[in-house]
C-alpha cells in the first residue's frame, strides 16, 4: 500500500516520518531523492537550459537558494522546473515500492501532494498539521530567512486547514502532544486496514 504523507512547510514532516521509519515503514522523501538529481551533470545541463547561467555558482554547481527564489516568484519557471522533476521522481518512487514489496506500506512524503494531484497515486494519505504562527515561529529559528520569503512559500501551498480536511489521517504536531503515540496509532490503523484486504 502506498501512503502519502504531507503538510505545509515548517509543519514538521521530518521528525513524524522519522517516527515511521522507527517503526520499520519504508520512507521515500520526494525532496531529499530530487536534491541528489542536481548532482548529475545531465540534469544540471537541462537546468542549465531552463534557467541559463544565473542559477549556478562559478564552479558550476546549481544555487538552489536561486533556483528557488526564481520559481517561488515565476510560475512558468515553477512549471518547467516541476515537469522536469516530478515524473523521475514518481518512477524512482515505483522502483523503490518494487523494492520494498515485502512491507505493508511505504511512505511517500511530499509537501505538494495535494498541489499537483499526487494524493490520486496514493492508498491514503496522512497529513501533519501544526498552524501558521507556531510554523512561521519554528521556520524563523531553522531558517534563518526573512519573513517575506518563508510567506512567498507558504502562499503557494494548498492551505493548512485544506489538506487535513482531505486527508484520511492528521497527525497534531505541537509540543506536548505525543507524536510517537499518534504515529503508532495509525501505523496499527494502516496495518490493520492491510491485513483485512
Amino acid at each position: 500500500m502506498r501512503v502519502g504523507i504531507t503538510g505545509g512547510i515548517g509543519c514538521g514532516k521530518s521528525t513524524v516520518v522519522a517516527e515511521f521509519a522507527k517503526l520499520g515503514v519504508p520512507c521515500f522523501v520526494a525532496d531529499t531523492v530530487a536534491a541528489a538529481y542536481y548532482r548529475e551533470p545531465s540534469f544540471l545541463a537541462k537546468v542549465r537550459s531552463l534557467f541559463g547561467s544565473s542559477v549556478f555558482r562559478p564552479d558550476g554547481t546549481a544555487d538552489k537558494s536561486a533556483i528557488a527564489a526564481l520559481v517561488f516568484s515565476d510560475n512558468q519557471a515553477m512549471q518547467a522546473l516541476n515537469t522536469l522533476i516530478h515524473p523521475r521522481v514518481f518512477a524512482d518512487f515505483d522502483t523503490f515500492c518494487l523494492q520494498h514489496s515485502a512491507a505493508d506500506y511505504v511512505l511517500f512524503e511530499s509537501a505538494i501532494l495535494y498541489d499537483y494531484g499526487f494524493n490520486s497515486l496514493m492508498d491514503s494519505v496522512i497529513c501533519v498539521y501544526l498552524d501558521l504562527s507556531e510554523r512561521l515561529r519554528r521556520l524563523a529559528i531553522r531558517d534563518s530567512v526573512p519573513i517575506e520569503a518563508i510567506n512567498a512559500r507558504i502562499a503557494r501551498q494548498l492551505p493548512a486547514e485544506k489538506t487535513m480536511l482531505l486527508a484520511d489521517y492528521v497527525i497534531l504536531n505541537y509540543e506536548g502532544n505525543p507524536r510517537s503515540r499518534q504515529v503508532k496509532t495509525i501505523d496499527a490503523l494502516l496495518r490493520k486496514t492491510i491485513n483485512e484486504k
